[in-house]
Protein backbone atom coordinates (compact mmCIF):
# COMPACT_ATOMS: atom_id res chain seq x y z
CA UNK A 1 0.00 0.00 0.00
CA UNK A 2 1.88 3.45 -1.05
CA UNK A 3 2.54 5.36 2.10
CA UNK A 4 0.23 8.48 1.74
CA UNK A 5 -3.01 5.99 1.50
CA UNK A 6 -1.48 3.85 4.59
CA UNK A 7 -1.45 6.91 6.48
CA UNK A 8 -4.67 8.13 5.34
CA UNK A 9 -6.57 4.67 6.20
CA UNK A 10 -4.35 4.89 9.79
CA UNK A 11 -6.13 8.45 10.41
CA UNK A 12 -9.48 6.92 9.85
CA UNK A 13 -9.19 4.14 12.00
CA UNK A 14 -8.13 6.09 14.90
CA UNK A 15 -10.77 8.63 14.05
CA UNK A 16 -13.34 5.53 13.98
CA UNK A 17 -11.52 3.69 17.12
CA UNK A 18 -11.24 0.99 14.78
CA UNK A 19 -8.68 -1.66 14.01
CA UNK A 20 -6.73 -1.30 10.54
CA UNK A 21 -8.16 -4.98 10.23
CA UNK A 22 -11.53 -3.63 10.72
CA UNK A 23 -11.05 -0.59 8.66
CA UNK A 24 -9.66 -2.92 5.21
CA UNK A 25 -12.53 -5.66 6.25
CA UNK A 26 -15.40 -2.71 5.84
CA UNK A 27 -13.55 -1.26 2.58
CA UNK A 28 -13.57 -4.48 1.06
CA UNK A 29 -17.43 -5.18 1.77
CA UNK A 30 -18.27 -2.05 0.44
CA UNK A 31 -16.43 -2.48 -2.61
CA UNK A 32 -17.63 -6.08 -3.49
CA UNK A 33 -21.08 -4.35 -2.93
CA UNK A 34 -20.58 -1.44 -4.73
CA UNK A 35 -18.80 -3.82 -7.70
CA UNK A 36 -21.87 -6.28 -7.90
CA UNK A 37 -24.33 -2.91 -7.79
CA UNK A 38 -22.47 -1.98 -10.90
CA UNK A 39 -22.28 -5.25 -12.68
CA UNK A 40 -26.43 -5.51 -12.03
CA UNK A 41 -26.48 -1.87 -13.64
CA UNK A 42 -24.65 -2.99 -16.39
CA UNK A 43 -27.16 -6.07 -17.01
CA UNK A 44 -30.23 -3.74 -16.65
CA UNK A 45 -28.90 -1.06 -18.67
CA UNK A 46 -28.27 -3.74 -21.67
CA UNK A 47 -31.61 -5.83 -21.05
CA UNK A 48 -33.90 -2.43 -20.85
CA UNK A 49 -32.02 -1.55 -24.07
CA UNK A 50 -32.79 -5.31 -25.77
CA UNK A 51 -36.67 -4.13 -24.89
CA UNK A 52 -36.45 -0.75 -26.30
CA UNK A 53 -36.45 1.40 -22.92
CA UNK A 54 -34.95 4.27 -23.04
CA UNK A 55 -37.09 6.44 -20.71
CA UNK A 56 -38.94 6.29 -17.56
CA UNK A 57 -42.28 6.87 -20.07
CA UNK A 58 -41.50 3.53 -21.26
CA UNK A 59 -41.28 1.71 -18.08
CA UNK A 60 -44.51 3.17 -16.95
CA UNK A 61 -45.91 1.97 -20.34
CA UNK A 62 -44.87 -1.37 -20.26
CA UNK A 63 -45.70 -1.60 -16.25
CA UNK A 64 -49.45 -0.32 -17.12
CA UNK A 65 -49.53 -2.63 -20.63
CA UNK A 66 -48.40 -5.94 -18.00
CA UNK A 67 -50.98 -4.64 -15.09
CA UNK A 68 -53.44 -4.57 -18.12
CA UNK A 69 -52.85 -7.91 -19.36
CA UNK A 70 -52.53 -9.24 -15.73
CA UNK A 71 -56.46 -8.10 -14.94
CA UNK A 72 -57.25 -9.25 -18.57
CA UNK A 73 -56.13 -12.71 -17.38
CA UNK A 74 -57.57 -13.04 -14.33
CA UNK A 75 -60.95 -11.83 -15.29
CA UNK A 76 -60.86 -14.40 -18.62
CA UNK A 77 -61.08 -16.95 -15.64
CA UNK A 78 -64.11 -15.69 -13.12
Amino acid sequence: MPPELLAKAQQFAAKESRTMSELCREALRKYVKDSEWEALLVRTRSRAAEMGIRTEADVERLSDEWRREKRETLAGRK
